[in-house]
């Protein structure tokens, strides 16, 4: 892929909810969270919480996001990977979140409320990939536990307006200190390929 722009340029990116402690850098991000953070709206629980970390940028243009995780999770609900905003109750999450004593691969797609998609991860969940492309208004996400192959992992319309926040995520509902290590970040021009390529 082509990139079109660099995530990692200070100058062109912002916060929600900046932690007490993160790194950025030309071709790294660290993000260590700070306690009681998370994305959540409703649905089950009956509570709204908007207070997880995520280093991005906005665009109204159509994208495609890649970015490499690497974390350390332990405790309940930790969470790692890539979002998409648009209100505090329209966006997308997408990761790794340790659930059921086990790291899972999942995705929240709220719109008012919040919809959980989760299920076992096949490969090494300390070091992972995620994608996400954006074209008019469908939403395809993909995860790879090599960087070369990508199932498939959501398919959602999105729930938002046309300007979204893309960025990198990181909570921990239960604790402090997850540290999360996001490198091979691209924001390009969507990928066109079928929706069963696995390239």
């Amino acid at each position: 892929m082509e990139e079109v722009m660099a995530l990692s340029e200070p100058e062109q990116n912002t916060w929600i909810n900046r932690p007490e402690y993160s790194e950025v850098s030309e071709d790294r991000i660290v993000i260590v969270s700070d306690a009681n953070t998370d994305f959540w709206e409703n649905t089950y629980y009956d509570f709204s919480h908007y207070t997880g970390h995520v280093y991005g940028k906005e665009t109204e243009s159509d994208f495609t996001f890649q970015v490499r995780v690497k974390a350390d999770f332990s405790a309940l609900y930790d969470q790692a990977g890539i979002f998409i905003g648009g209100t505090e109750t329209a966006w997308i999450k997408a990761g790794i979140e340790f659930n059921d004593g086990q790291p899972s691969i999942g995705c929240v797609v709220t719109n008012n409320n919040s919809d959980w998609s989760t299920g076992l991860f096949p490969g090494n969940p300390g070091d992972f990939w995620m994608r996400v492309t954006s074209k008019s208004d469908v939403i395809r996400i993909q995860y790879s536990i090599d960087g070369k192959n990508w199932p498939l992992l959501r398919l959602c319309t999105w729930p938002g307006t046309r300007k979204r926040f893309i960025g990198v995520m990181c909570c921990s509902p239960k604790r402090k200190g997850l540290s999360a290590e996001f490198t091979e970040i691209l924001l390009t021009t969507p990928l066109d390929s079928d929706l069963h390529d696995l390239s």
